[in-house]
């Protein structure tokens, strides 16, 4: 695809997706929604960590809404299951891990966006917003599926109701987050933990994956087969084997991501 709102580049097993478009705060159009989906599913055939971020001074500010002419005439339901379903399940079937590197405001279906990736790194200055009872909507993109695993029940529902800008250093406090990091080391930072993602045992790293999120609908006699299941599989790997000797050699694995 030739992009027209992303980027996509990828070395050393990373793939940085970058939202650019940031003479509008990244916002999202139909055109960007389709780029980040088609690109998430190319960067998962190549990459062993994929990282978005945003261009400029947010990470995306979420739906533009001078998208297609008419705000007050957009038909949201069709847009959210046939753009925004799309995007975001290629995103959560991702099969390595992802990360949001959130360098500014996320708001809207923009910290959704944000949400939906397995780690959530954000500068300090950077904020997460549902700021959509303003207008007169509730919280979509998956919103209201994620806010409430990440940091609870009480906080999601207040942070929907009252639309409150949440800081980076709140959302690290609350557990929506990872971690919120100075700004002068947000950049390091999120580049070290995408680099060690990327040299590590990315078979496993899926498994974890698939272990987390079966956890929530599993009973405990439920969650300890699937654990020895997927453990199985991940003791079948030449980076399971690579990690005895290197543990034995007393040196740091050299994993294959297989």
């Amino acid at each position: 695809m030739d992009y027209q709102t992303i980027t996509l580049e990828e070395a050393d097993g990373i793939a940085v997706l970058t939202l650019n478009r940031p003479d509008k705060m990244n916002a999202l159009t139909a055109q960007m929604r389709a780029e980040i989906a088609y690109a998430m599913r190319a960067a998962a055939n190549t990459a062993r960590v994929v990282v978005v971020t945003g261009a400029g001074r947010a990470f995306c500010t979420g739906q533009d809404l001078g998208d297609s002419g008419d705000a007050t005439q957009i038909d949201l339901e069709r847009t959210l299951r046939d753009e925004y379903t799309p995007m975001l399940q290629s995103i959560y079937d991702c099969p390595v891990p992802t990360i949001a590197a959130v360098n500014g405001p996320a708001a809207g279906a923009g910290a959704s966006l944000a949400l939906s990736m397995d780690v959530v790194i954000a500068t300090e200055s950077a904020y997460f917003l549902q700021a959509f009872t303003r207008i007169g909507l509730m919280p979509d993109a998956g919103g209201t599926w994620f806010m409430p695993r990440q940091m609870g029940m009480a906080k999601a529902m207040g942070a929907a109701l009252f639309a409150d800008k949440i800081s980076a250093r709140q959302a690290d406090d609350w557990g929506l987050i990872w971690e919120a990091v100075a700004d002068d080391d947000f950049d390091a930072q999120w580049r070290a933990r995408a680099s060690h993602l990327a040299k590590g045992p990315t078979r496993a790293y899926g498994a974890v994956k698939q272990a987390i999120r079966n956890s929530f609908e599993a009973t405990l006699p439920d969650q300890l087969a699937t654990e020895a299941h997927l453990q199985g599989e991940c003791g079948r790997s030449r980076d399971f084997q690579e990690g005895v000797v290197a543990f034995m050699e007393k040196r740091p694995p050299v994993f294959e991501g297989r």
